[in-house]
């Protein structure tokens, strides 16, 4: 049994040229015969003609789906809901509040491993601006939170941020902030290295991703695996092994300290998907 377990994100499957073709069943049949074996699984980019409002996530949808990932031997790592919790707009907010606590209910019943997000920006735009890294940003996606976490405990199921350094949760101790603050078991961590990253920090980059492992260690549930390259001053993410980051340190802690963990590829195409996971795989080994 693969102590580490590496997925992909299912949206970055392409099954077929033709877009007819693209259904999730085809996506996680290809998925399973690349030699994944858990996908991260955003419902609006894999399931044509259905909009994901709360009222779409029903317990039939849950029970499918458990059903076509048990068929290919894949498990849900993650079911990703990426909506801002700090917009100032009064009526997204709560919509975005109940979408999360419908994607719960179907985590529940779909055999998810949680449902994760990232923690937005004080603003509609859900861009970094001046005040994205403020204590009063932070004072409010937490405000914002209490009803999902509450849902999260209901429901039996954990819910995952990613710090992300362009985000509210922007490194290792705002995250450990939030994780006090809330106080649940139910709430954990995402951990992507490259999300940590900017222009600023990138060339300390084994220094702020050992810091982080350190940190967050007990209460990182799941690992995102990517890349990165410097372009126009900004740092852009591609699949791992076509950029600058190295691997070894990171991998010896998930093998230390986080036995069977699934690990999920980012930003991958069919042309590197499968060499980005044997990358990985081979890597791992090597810390033995």
């Amino acid at each position: 049994m693969d102590l580490l377990q590496i997925g992909i994100r299912l949206h970055d499957v392409n099954a077929s040229l033709s877009e007819e073709d693209q259904t999730i069943e085809a996506r996680a049949k290809k998925a399973q015969e690349e030699g994944f074996s858990c996908v991260h699984l955003a419902l609006q980019k894999v399931i044509q003609g259905v909009t994901f409002d709360d009222s779409s996530l029903t317990e039939g949808l849950a029970h499918q789906l458990r059903r076509l990932f048990d068929r290919y031997g894949l498990n849900i790592a993650v079911l990703g809901c990426y909506l801002n919790l700090a917009t100032p707009d009064a009526e997204k907010l709560r919509e975005f509040q109940r979408r999360y606590i419908a994607h719960m209910r179907v985590a529940s019943l779909c055999g998810a491993g949680l449902v994760g997000t990232e923690t937005g920006a004080p603003n509609i735009a859900y861009k970094l601006d001046a005040n994205t890294h403020s204590d009063a940003a932070l004072k409010t996606f937490l405000y914002n939170l209490e009803p999902v976490i509450d849902a999260a405990e209901h429901y039996g199921v954990s819910f995952a941020i990613e710090p992300v350094w362009n985000h509210i949760v922007y490194d290792a101790d705002r995250a450990l902030a939030v994780l006090k603050s809330v106080g649940s078991p139910n709430l954990r961590i995402i951990f992507d290295p490259v999300n940590l990253l900017s222009p600023d920090n990138a060339d300390d980059r084994e220094a702020v991703i050992r810091e982080a492992m350190e940190k967050l260690c007990e209460h990182i549930a799941m690992v995102h695996l990517k890349d990165f390259v410097r372009r126009d001053g900004k740092l852009v993410s591609v699949a791992a092994g076509d950029g600058e980051m190295e691997y070894s340190s990171i991998l010896r802690f998930l093998r230390a300290r986080k036995p069977y963990i699934q690990a999920t590829l980012e930003n991958t195409t069919n042309e590197n998907a499968v060499r980005s996971r044997e990358l990985i795989r081979r890597l791992y080994q090597e810390t033995l």
